[in-house]
């Protein structure tokens, strides 16, 4: 099934968090250009009201802190209450984090988790009740090249990703025979805030990791308002997938995420296939 049989005379219905900027932003544009409606999330709502100004009848607002699970819990009622129907939930809000597992404490950590995966988790359960009555919808899941893969400097950061990748991959054959689509997009680097000196958060460095961290601290800071990846083109990528007939599980954006992506898969199965003779030699005999 397509997410485009989900449009009703007024267009779909999207709930986008994180949408005041980046990828959530863009991704709101994408779908009033489509036609659509759009509840667009934020923890400052106020910062949209360019956005509303210009779509009143098609641009609700709503203040909305993904940690805070009773309000997750709320938007979505109201949501139901003022259209009757959720067809895309776009969970995208997030924020960066630079330093070492040993740099990174435990509330660094926690809260990066609740950010990433808990507020997302508890987004996906809220608005699948409605979409299993619908007998359609979507969830897109904003990840990251780094959920699929990692490297030195982002171990808390890719620990959140891969666990919203591995929970959406178990969501995707659970919810299919609904009608529902799942979708994981993993961008590379793309022109948002994300490494801007207010978004990026950085762990307290250790001067052990100067040589291994510290060019990904000084990557980040240097790629900023400089970064390839194109917020417009890669939200026009995700209404396009969510439109065909099969829609990709993942769905890779950018150059570099592709390349890093690419090398990894082909790093993993080298590794398993020089393995392989061991890994199939720990069964029982008689098995």
């Amino acid at each position: 099934m397509s997410i485009e049989s989900t449009r009703t005379a007024s267009g779909r219905v999207w709930l986008i968090t994180g949408a005041s900027s980046g990828f959530g932003r863009a991704i709101a544009e994408a779908a009033l250009a489509a036609g659509d409606t759009v509840v667009a999330a934020a923890r400052r709502p106020e910062s949209l009201d360019d956005l509303v100004a210009a779509h009143p009848d098609r641009v609700n607002a709503v203040r909305l802190d993904v940690t805070d699970t009773a309000r997750v819990s709320a938007v979505v009622a109201e949501v139901m209450l003022w259209y009757g129907r959720i067809d895309v939930l776009v969970n995208n809000a997030g924020r960066g984090l630079v330093g070492a597992a040993e740099e990174t404490t435990d509330t660094e950590l926690r809260d990066l988790m609740d950010l990433h995966f808990f507020g997302p988790a508890a987004l996906t359960r809220a608005v699948l009740p409605h979409m299993r009555d619908q007998g359609a919808g979507a969830i897109v899941q904003m990840s990251s090249m780094g959920g699929r893969m990692s490297f030195a400097g982002v171990p808390a950061y890719s620990a959140t990703k891969f666990a919203l990748e591995g929970f959406t991959e178990a969501l995707a054959q659970e919810v299919a025979p609904f009608g529902i689509k799942t979708m994981i997009v993993e961008p590379g680097a793309f022109r948002t805030a994300f490494s801007g000196s207010g978004t990026l958060q950085e762990s307290a460095a250790l001067p052990a990791y100067a040589d291994i961290v510290g060019p990904v601290r000084k990557l980040q800071a240097d790629l900023d308002g400089r970064q390839p990846g194109d917020p417009a083109k890669a939200a026009a990528a995700i209404l396009a997938a969510l439109d065909a007939e099969q829609t990709p599980l993942r769905l890779a954006l950018g150059n570099d995420a592709a390349d890093a992506i690419t090398a990894s898969l082909d790093a993993a199965r080298a590794e398993f296939l020089a393995w392989e003779q061991v890994s199939r030699g720990t069964d029982f005999d008689d098995a």
